[in-house]
This record gives structure tokens, sequence and C-alpha cells, in this order.
């Protein structure tokens, strides 16, 4: 038998929700898998390690249910990163944008705690209350410090419940605020001076981050933080087939969410948005034979994704229904020219070298020219 997720996406309204977290929008694969492992668990998980990674990669379960893949990529990753969860280590999740860092955070945390909303979003402005606690002000002034007027963060919610924790872009946190986690993550307890207690962790309890070294306004970590973390690198697709899988299942996802008017998302325009991305990052053609400049941007499969996506509304509203390259050159050129100058000489050169060479990607290369005149 094959599993579709009918548990409920709305909100206290009614409305339904744009984007369901992963144990809302896959409640029904979780039970069905919870219901058929009987591996060993450890504390507090809803899934064994095995459970977990079947979730992630997919499969079919001794019932017939079958699993949809979350990722694709190496099996041993998700292995390893499953495994550090098991751990008294914290797992840092690293790899270029667009690697599917955050998507792994969130469907691990949805697989061993049942929620994914423990969340610390990190940017420059972060501040140390987001990780370690806060206070409402306004009880503390009326009554002083106290329990009640203490607001903890998800990374104290997640220590009390035995949950995981999900820290995003680590390293755009200031370091000064990233070193709050060294204590929680060595000796699993968060200290409150102003009350002269502290909050001990729960089994269960542990910390995901996510981080990239690309973009600007990076902070390194320091050695003792990096030390309490066991890094997983996600790379980016082998080949151009496994990544156009992915854009075809991710792009047929979205469209579903978003309800956008049936517009099949044609193979051969998935493709050749792939094979862009792919050899303007590569900085070599796919046969080899022609040496190419790299933009400043780094052509993600998530932009691919957003790329066709875009191309699906634009020729379901304005189009005849079908996805034409008229319909993702636009998005093309907004994904490669980040720079007008530099990038925009780049984009040229690979049109009139590369693009126009290609018989069969005539239509490609007009729409191309058209947007980029």
């Amino acid at each position: 038998m094959t599993t579709t997720n009918t548990t409920d996406t709305t909100d206290s309204t009614g409305n339904s929700l744009l984007r369901p977290h992963a144990e809302q929008a896959f409640a029904d694969e979780l039970r069905a898998l919870a219901a058929a492992d009987d591996r060993p668990r450890p504390p507090s998980w809803r899934l064994s390690p095995w459970g977990v990674v079947t979730y992630l990669l997919g499969g079919t379960l001794p019932d017939g249910t079958v699993v949809s893949p979350k990722y694709v990529g190496p099996r041993r990753l998700m292995e390893v990163a499953v495994a550090t969860l098991a751990t008294d280590r914290a797992l840092l999740l690293l790899g270029v944008p667009g690697t599917a860092k955050t998507w792994v955070s969130e469907h691990l945390s949805a697989a061993v705690c049942g929620a994914s909303t423990l969340l610390v979003q990190g940017t420059s402005g972060t501040a140390e209350e987001a990780i370690r606690y806060g206070w409402n002000y306004a009880r503390l002034l009326a009554e002083g410090p106290s329990e009640g007027a203490l607001v903890p963060s998800p990374v104290m919610t997640a220590m009390r419940l035995g949950s995981i924790a999900r820290v995003e872009e680590l390293t755009r946190i200031p370091s000064d605020v990233q070193d709050a986690l060294i204590t929680v993550l060595s000796e699993k307890t968060l200290p409150v001076p102003e009350l002269g207690m502290e909050v001990q962790a729960a089994k269960g309890f542990n910390v995901i981050a996510t981080a990239n070294d690309r973009d600007r306004g990076v902070n390194e970590l320091s050695s003792a933080l990096r030390r309490r973390f066991n890094t997983v690198v996600l790379p980016l697709p082998a080949d151009e087939d496994e990544e156009v899988a992915i854009v075809t299942r991710r792009v047929e996802q979205l469209g579903a969410a978003l309800e956008l008017p049936a517009v099949p998302a044609a193979a051969q325009e998935v493709r050749r948005v792939v094979r862009v991305f792919r050899e303007l990052r590569s900085g070599i053609t796919a046969d080899g034979r022609t040496k190419l400049k790299s933009p400043s941007g780094t052509l993600s499969t998530a932009e691919a994704i957003s790329v066709i996506t875009n191309g699906l509304a634009l020729a379901a509203h304005f189009g005849d229904g079908v996805l034409r390259a008229a319909d993702i050159a636009g998005a093309v050129l907004g994904a490669v020219v980040k720079d007008p100058v530099a990038d925009g000489v780049v984009w040229t050169e690979y049109l009139e070298a590369v693009v126009r060479e290609r018989e069969d990607w005539a239509d490609f290369y007009r729409a191309c020219r058209e947007v980029h005149a």
C-alpha cells in the first residue's frame, strides 16, 4: 500500500498552511514508520536510528507503505549524521548554500523528536538571549528575578524536553554569542546565575546547527566550539541525473503546496537549467571541451528549483500551460547575474560560446538573448 498524507495542515482559522512543518506534512509516514520500527531507540527518540535514516532516504516498509525520500545523496552521510545525534556530540551540517542543510536539519528533528520548531535563526543581530534565555521585563520590574519572569530560549526548552534544538546559519551569529553554546554542549547544562539555578538537559537533547563559509559576514567558529560538533559536509549532487531528479521532485512538491495550475515540469527545460548551473558552477562544459568563467553566485540546486517553479507560474498564468524556454529565461538570468558588470560578461560569453552552438537549444538561446538585451 502507498501512504498519502491526510494530516490536517490548516491553522486554527481553517486556512491552509503555506509551508507546513515536516512533522505536519509527513505525519502519516512518521506514524507508519513508528509502528513498523522495532529496533532499539535512544532515550526520548520517536524512531530508531534506522527508522530516521529510512525516513530521510525513503524506502518500502514491510506492510508495503512507501516512504518518500527527503534527501537524495550518499546514505553514509545520513547514517553518520543520525549516529552523531545518538551520542553526546552535536551535529554541524556544513556546505555551500543550497545543499539542503536546513531541509535535512528540519527532517532530522521531525523524525527524532517529532518537532522541528525549536529554532534559533542565526543573523548578525542574534543576541545571547536567543541561545540562553531572556526576561519578561514587565514581570521582572514588578516581581524581580523569578522563574515566572524567565523567557526560555529554544535551546533551553529543548534541554528541558529532551528534544532537538536547531541553530540555523551558525556562522552568521557573532562569535561571542556563538560561544554561549560551549557550556550547553560540553556540560549539558545552562546556568541561570540570576536565580541561583541551572537547567540540566534531559536525555535525548541535542543540537543540529547549519553553516556555510561562502557568504559574506561569516564568523568563524572558535576551536573550543568546533570541537563540540561532529561536522557532516553536504555535497552538491554528484551528477546531472541526480540533480535533475531532485529538482523535479521538489518542483512537484512546491507546485502542489502552492496550488499552482497543473503545468508539467518539462523534462527538457529542467535538464537545461540544471546543465547551465552545473557548467557555470564547475567552470567547464558537460563534455569537458570548453572552459568557462564562473559567476559570483553559487547557482545551487535550490536556485534551480526556484527557477523552474517561477517558470511554471508564468506558464500557468501568462502562457499556454506548457513550460517553455521563454518562461525560465528571465529567472535564469536573475540567478546567474548577481553582479551586473562581472556576471553580465560571464553570462554573455556563455550564451555565445556554448548555448548558441547547441542546435537543440536555439529556443533557449533566443529567449535568453531577449531578456538580456
